[in-house]
């Protein structure tokens, strides 16, 4: 890892959301910068501190937190921090909460003696750019998703009323003028009310994401090389830095010893080479009971080896497994109640598909792993991510869509079969794709060339 020798070490406010999804890349960013000399704060509530740990024992010196209280919103139980605890609709009051975060944060900044140059904050928390104008300082979004996203994102948010009233839209200003059915643009979109205040609040803050003045993607030039173009042309500016995979140079600190993946391990060393699909759907999606079921039939109908990670508990109308099905397929599958070792797994040379939801970070996992995407997309950039690796890349194919959708079980187990029996093309790129991710993060490679831009520009900033 280079280092970038700067007179004095710049201060930089970074600015997490409270979601695992965007807060763990972020800290990945945050361990590299970091280990190239700039001095940070990071910005958090008290429940998401223990989030901070490996950093500050990794940086005591050059980290440290900034705890604010989490502020009040009527539709935010008491105690609730984390939209882990909300679920996906939780988005919406938890980024209008936060931008009550807007005037003890100015109040915070002009009492430092030394206060920040600049501010790297989530794409949830777009009102910061009004922040850092009022503070005279730049602001730099970091975007947990592809560029790909990124995108869609100014034009959906810009021409919001004329979308909810189409069957599908061409975006015909993007690379390859892709077509999209406005159900399956981002949930933020869908669950948007003119004239509710709080939506008006995001609204205005996405817009804002692309006026700042820096963009940093959680990708990488191969994987999204049109369209990482495509916003530098929109933005006007050559400050877009794609510095993904993170995972593969964070510091997470986030596997779990007590977790029994020596036993997954022994398993997976029996498995013939890319037999064994891996089927998990993130950390947030419950699957209703009917859905276990059908996904349950669909896999036993599969005849193919798999790994099921399954959320435990039946209340509130959510699935366990059926009963009996870890017998009957002994030997064939593996069920994990609770926490698994993804990385570990999708990693093991045995695994050669991946059944799932395509969140943005189980995607980039894939692709390190170098595993197909049998792809299930049920919300938020899930269904846009999904079609960037089926219809664009060709290392997965669709086998469901949708949050409510109950796959037909004989359909299912077929498409699982034939994807991992005659996958041979997508497997090939699949491969290709991971060491096309692993060489961006290498020295020298495109992820580690824009990370070392960003350390030079930011460095350049004087308070």
């Amino acid at each position: 890892m280079s280092a970038i020798a700067t007179a004095t070490h710049p201060h930089i406010l970074v600015f997490p959301y409270p979601a695992q999804g965007h807060m763990l890349p972020l800290l990945d960013l945050t361990h590299q910068l970091a280990l190239r000399g700039l001095t940070i704060t990071i910005l958090v509530t008290p429940k998401s501190l223990p989030f901070l740990s490996p950093l500050l024992s990794a940086h005591p010196s050059s980290i440290t937190p900034l705890v604010f209280p989490f502020p009040s919103h009527p539709l935010i139980p008491q105690g609730v921090e984390h939209v882990k605890d909300l679920g996906n609709s939780g988005n919406l009051p938890i980024m209008a909460a936060l931008g009550k975060l807007h005037d003890p944060l100015l109040n915070w900044f002009n009492s430092q003696t030394n206060p920040p140059v600049a501010i790297i904050s989530d794409f949830f928390l777009g009102w910061t750019q009004r922040l850092a104008t009022q503070l005279q300082i730049p602001r730099l979004t970091f975007f947990a998703s592809g560029a790909f996203v990124v995108s869609l994102c100014d034009y959906m948010w810009s021409n919001i009323e004329k979308l909810k009233s189409v069957s599908e839209i061409k975006l015909s200003h993007l690379p390859g003028s892709p077509v999209f059915k406005p159900e399956n643009f981002p949930s933020l979109f869908k669950h948007y009310k003119q004239s509710d205040p709080d939506c008006e609040f995001v609204k205005d803050g996405i817009l804002a994401n692309t006026k700042s003045w820096g963009c940093v993607l959680n990708s990488f030039d191969a994987l999204e090389t049109e369209y990482i173009q495509w916003l530098k042309t929109y933005v006007g500016h050559n400050r877009v830095y794609g510095v993904g995979p993170v995972s593969l140079i964070g510091n997470r600190g986030d596997s779990d010893p007590s977790s029994g993946s020596d036993r997954v391990m022994t398993w997976l060393d029996q498995c013939p080479d890319g037999s064994v699909v891996y089927v998990c759907f993130g950390s947030q999606k419950f699957l209703r009971k009917e859905q276990v079921e059908a996904l349950a039939n669909g896999l036993e109908k599969s005849g193919t080896r798999f790994i099921w990670v399954v959320k435990p508990g039946t209340t509130n109308g959510f699935g366990d497994v059926p009963d009996g099905l870890e017998e009957r397929v002994s030997g064939q599958g593996l069920v994990i109640k609770g926490w698994a070792p993804q990385v570990l797994i999708l990693n093991h040379k045995a695994v050669g598909g991946f059944l799932s939801h395509c969140g943005w970070n189980s995607v980039l996992e894939g692709i390190v792993g170098g595993v197909m995407i049998l792809a299930w997309p049920m919300e938020a950039d899930q269904f846009v991510n999904a079609k960037l690796l089926v219809d664009e890349i060709g290392v997965g194919v669709r086998v469901c869509e949708g949050a409510d959708s109950v796959p037909n079980s004989d359909e299912l187990g077929r498409a699982v079969a034939e994807a991992m029996t005659e996958g041979g093309g997508m497997k090939t790129k699949a491969k290709d794709l991971e060491q096309k991710a692993l060489a961006a993060v290498s020295h020298g490679g495109s992820s580690m060339k824009d990370l070392d831009r960003l350390v030079e520009e930011l460095g350049q900033l004087r308070g």
